[in-house]
């Protein structure tokens, strides 16, 4: 693979091997924090109508309070899961 890289020009000049390797790892470092700030992003959207609901919920029946509160967490597990596969596939 790294060969393929070589082929990269930079400054009108191949790029050495460590370089494009170097790029590729940064390359592959701006995907991750991507995919772990898309996760919170959508996380965060999630929560606001569930917030909402639960308030609403726990508003009328105070026994609603323990099933908002872990429906309101549960999107959070996603950005969880989104971190721990970064770290296992970095």
């Amino acid at each position: 693979m790294i060969e393929a890289l070589d082929i990269v020009l930079q400054n009108g000049e191949a790029m050495s091997p460590e370089a494009a390797e170097n790029l590729s790892v940064g390359y592959a470092e701006a995907a991750a924090a991507l995919a772990v700030g898309l996760a919170a992003l959508a996380a965060g959207y999630a929560e606001r109508g569930i917030g909402a609901a639960a308030v609403g919920a726990i508003a009328e029946d105070d026994d609603m309070f323990v099933p908002g509160l872990i429906m309101t967490v549960l999107p959070e597990t996603l950005v969880i899961l989104a971190l721990v596969v970064v770290f296992i596939v970095g």
